[in-house]
């Protein structure tokens, strides 16, 4: 019997990463955020912070010469999870389309799961903009109505660890095997990986709230005459059976064209798209796959570089 559970140890260890989870921290400015310089393997896909708890490289605060540098924020879309290998998130897809442009750049990734805009704000405000050529804020349906996530799940929600596990199979049952059971007996979703998005009682008051702080971050960047942009994605059910497009998206549009927000929309750009070509894109009704990532970063590329909206990529 201890041999048995030894072997299915060492083999959740080496096989699948389980035991040395990715960990986060509470933040007052953040809500929380993932803890700085991580580097872990999870189901075969590398997973790595930085100091600054962003999913990239390490970086220096001082932006090098001759580098194009963009950072981005967002939620669990931006960031991929633990289902995406870190070369196959948006930002480094991006980043490569930049380099095989001929451009020396850096694509920063300020994201965590359940994030929403007001998240973003904070983190801008703790850390800056480091130096950027432009900031580009991804927000998606959920975005739209969402509180500000708090630090409350940290350390509760098994998504959320702030130590690892003393054993694999532990976090093999607590974090996996538990929670589908549980989905299973009660018939909902419940994921692992993305943490359960807050929701509001009073959705019209929350946008109206997103929306200052929204105005908010566009003035920390206008201060330092930084470009920003807003990088619109969509649900699956935004885009099939029909292009039907969220509660207040049309208001954000309208408080976008206000501050002269240039966005990049790709519920617009793919609605033209088969729907059996935007399925493809998708790992489950909100977040993107390899496939859904590659088609965000040809966008930006498109719009921001070749289309000439962003002069330091054209």
């Amino acid at each position: 019997m201890i041999v048995t559970l030894v072997a299915i140890e060492i083999s959740l260890r080496l096989l699948f990463g389980l035991g040395n989870p990715i960990l986060s921290q509470a933040d007052p400015d953040t809500g929380y955020r993932f803890q700085p310089n991580q580097k872990v393997f999870r189901f075969g896909k590398k997973i790595e912070y930085n100091q600054y708890s962003q999913r990239s490289e390490q970086i220096t605060i001082q932006k090098p010469k001759g580098v194009l540098r963009i950072l981005m924020t967002g939620d669990s879309v931006l960031n991929g999870g633990n289902p995406t290998d870190q070369q196959q998130t948006i930002t480094e897809i991006f980043q490569s389309k930049l380099s095989a442009s001929g451009h020396r750049a850096e694509v920063l990734n300020a994201s965590a799961g359940s994030w929403g805009i007001g998240n973003q704000l904070g983190y801008l405000n703790k850390f800056g903009i480091f130096q950027s050529d432009a900031v580009i804020l991804e927000i998606g349906t959920n975005d739209l109505v969402q509180p500000t996530s708090t630090s409350s799940p940290v350390g509760r929600n098994p998504a959320f660890p702030t130590h690892r596990p003393l054993l694999a199979i532990q976090e093999a049952w607590i974090r996996y095997a538990w929670p589908s059971l549980l989905g299973f007996f009660q018939k909902n979703s419940l994921s692992p990986d993305f943490p359960p998005t807050p929701s509001s009682a009073e959705p019209k008051h929350q946008f109206q709230q997103n929306m200052q702080y929204l105005e908010s971050i566009v003035k920390l960047c206008r201060v330092k005459k930084i470009p920003i942009f807003v990088m619109f994605i969509p649900e699956v059910w935004n885009l099939e059976p029909t292009n039907n497009p969220p509660e207040y998206k049309f208001e954000l549009m309208q408080k976008l064209k206000s501050l002269n927000v240039t966005v990049i929309d790709a519920q617009v750009a793919w609605s033209s798209l088969p729907k059996t070509t935007v399925k493809t894109y998708f790992r489950d009704e909100v977040h993107l796959n390899e496939a859904g990532n590659q088609a965000i970063a040809n966008l930006l590329f498109q719009q921001l570089c070749v289309a000439g909206q962003l002069s330091a990529c054209s």
